[in-house]
């Protein structure tokens, strides 16, 4: 008797179809977390996201612009270096301008040379008329006046070109504008830079500052914490020195107690965080300003992002 060939495709199929069910009916044993999350150390806290910043009395970090557009020949700080307030920082290409100023200032040289010239002239004029006032004719002598009067103001003008052109020199030097460190040089020597845009970023194809201070004493003995906590949980907090507060480093089993510094009183979209100018939903936050004492022990850098929760009132 041959066998049914439908009912052996039938058991075969019912077969694979258990198997299958069987396999995928399987569940895998979860993944531990990389890390453990933060969790609320109080009865009643509320939670934000905190960002790191180099502890200083107002403000964000120094983002540095330049005023002009060159090439970069010289970078002379490296990252993490404390620097004074007028410390050279970049050195740009400035023959151009540097050969502008050196025309200028032999423009000055010339104007005075004219100048003297025209008083000579003036003078021998004067002198041949008081000897004999017939000798040379009033419309002359007025003349030579008004070619002193000219060449005077011609001289006034180069000497202001000059002072013009050497202030754009110094526009080609960046000096640190106050005592800091210096968190991030983002352009190199040859890069071209770009007047009031900074340098290109090859990563986020958008432009950065050439170099970003923060403002802080040399010892750098705090870090401080923006934190941005959410409009509809503003009225929960009572602000002031009474404030308690945690933070919470990401991927460590670790938690920092911190002081309260002041509060920044302005509401704005989250976008710090995100660095995205437009969100589907407005969300709007209150930057508070936390600090901690700063440890070698303590792994955390100015820009790192980290949980923090605040007690309320």
């Amino acid at each position: 008797m041959k066998p049914r060939w439908e009912l052996v495709l039938a058991c075969v199929g019912l077969t694979i179809g258990l198997v299958g069910a069987y396999i995928y009916g399987l569940h895998a044993a979860p993944q531990p977390p990389a890390f453990k999350p933060a969790t609320n150390p109080y009865a009643k806290g509320v939670y934000a996201e905190g960002m790191v910043e180099a502890y200083q009395d107002s403000g964000a970090n120094v983002n540095i612009f330049p005023n002009i557009s060159g090439t970069i020949v010289d970078i002379l700080v490296h990252e993490g270096q404390w620097v004074k307030k007028g410390t050279v920082l970049v050195h740009f290409d400035d023959s151009v301008q540097r050969a502008t100023m050196e025309t200028a200032k032999a423009q000055i040289g010339y104007a005075r040379a004219q100048l003297q010239n025209v008083k000579d002239e003036l003078a021998k004029d004067h002198a041949s008329y008081r000897l004999d006032p017939k000798s040379i004719s009033k419309y002359t002598l007025d003349d030579a006046t008004n070619a002193v009067s000219v060449a005077a103001r011609n001289l006034k003008v180069n000497e202001k070109t000059y002072i013009s052109a050497k202030a754009l020199l110094a526009w080609y030097t960046i000096k640190a504008p106050s005592d800091g460190r210096v968190l991030a040089i983002e352009a190199a020597v040859g890069s071209y830079v770009t007047a009031n845009q900074g340098t290109y970023d090859t990563y986020t194809q958008g432009f950065d500052p050439i170099i970003v201070m923060g403002r802080s004493s040399e010892s750098q003995e705090y870090l401080n914490v923006r934190c941005y906590v959410d409009e509809i949980l503003i009225h929960r907090l009572k602000f002031g020195p009474q404030m308690k507060a945690q933070m919470f480093i990401r991927g460590a089993d670790m938690s920092v107690p911190l002081e309260y510094v002041r509060v920044q009183p302005y509401i704005s979209p989250k976008i710090e965080l995100s660095d995205e100018r437009l969100e589907k939903v407005d969300v709007r936050v209150l930057p508070i300003i936390f600090r901690f004492a700063k440890s070698e022990n303590l792994p955390v850098y100015p820009g790192e992002l980290v949980d923090v929760y605040v007690a309320e009132k």
